[in-house]
């Protein structure tokens, strides 16, 4: 078998800024979950039978608490943050796994599911269903990969994640820690670039690693080595920080395989159908749980 997790957090931003806004009859905002409903169906309709899809059910999580720069639901649009809840009911209704997170975030999720689903014998692969950076740290070459579905589906294995970061996954959050991710609302290392940090990590692996006196930075070939190594030593606490907040929680409470296997709607869908303004979904998903139940 192969288990699907897919980020319903990045899912629902995708589908607010790509589809026209619309409101249902009581005038709330359908949008974005409508959209994300549609494309899980397409998913199961293309022969996905084990799918689990994590949310940030709140956008703030233990992180705050670590930093507190850290990325929090202010700015966001409220017609957005309005459909979290409603995506995550009506996706329950389809018959599929959900996992709101409040302490944790919708990336420890995929990254707890994928771990426990790549230790399962009966899993052939895991694929991780975002393009989200912080993500590549979890692909393991033969068991776990990333797709990126805005590009029709491109699969990133280990050598792909090397070519993409210039680092293996599991030197992203070292290579997170030194360049930042705007993203998540830290900064980075004053001085680190993409390209010098990819060139240290690549060879020393993770923060610790890295020797203080830049003479030792044998075949590195970065420029102003010893300014980085000096900003480094002078920013070293911070450096760990961003670390640990870019490290994914394999602890996140999550589900098992077999509970991702889908198999049926329940009676609530085609309310919830309705109150998206998507009828049509109804009698997709009563098809694909004939097809299943024979």
């Amino acid at each position: 078998m192969r288990v699907h997790l897919l980020d319903g957090t990045y899912e629902l931003f995708r589908h607010h800024f790509a589809v026209p806004a619309h409101h249902n009859e009581a005038g709330a905002p359908v949008a974005a979950t409508r959209g994300v409903l549609g494309s899980v169906v397409g998913l199961l309709e293309s022969g996905v039978s084990h799918l689990g899809v994590a949310t940030d059910h709140v956008i703030e999580s233990f992180r705050n608490d670590l930093y507190p720069g850290y990325k929090t639901s202010a700015g966001m649009p409220p017609e957005l943050l309005a459909q979290f809840g409603l995506l995550e009911v009506a996706l329950t209704a389809m018959g599929v796994v959900v996992w709101p997170m409040v302490e944790f975030e919708a990336d420890d999720a995929l990254a707890a599911m994928a771990a426990i689903a790549a230790a399962d014998d009966r899993v052939e692969q895991v694929q991780v269903m975002t393009p989200d950076k912080d993500l590549a740290q979890c692909v393991v070459d033969g068991r776990v990969v990333q797709v990126d579905r805005r590009k029709g589906g491109t699969t990133f294995d280990e050598a792909a994640i090397l070519d993409r970061y210039g680092v293996p996954p599991e030197s992203i959050p070292d290579w997170l820690a030194l360049v930042g991710d705007s993203a998540d609302g830290f900064p980075g290392l004053p001085g680190w670039g993409a390209k010098s940090a990819a060139a240290v990590l690549r060879r020393f692996g993770h923060l610790e690693e890295i020797p203080v006196d830049a003479r030792r930075w044998d075949g590195c070939n970065v420029r102003n080595g010893g300014s980085l190594a000096a900003t480094l030593v002078d920013h070293l606490p911070d450096a760990v920080l961003f670390r640990t907040l870019a490290t994914l929680r394999r602890d996140a409470p999550v589900s098992t395989v077999d509970d991702l296997h889908w198999r049926a709607p329940t009676d609530l869908f085609a309310e919830m159908a309705e109150q998206v303004d998507a009828p049509n979904l109804v009698s997709r998903v009563e098809v694909l749980a004939a097809k299943r139940s024979q």
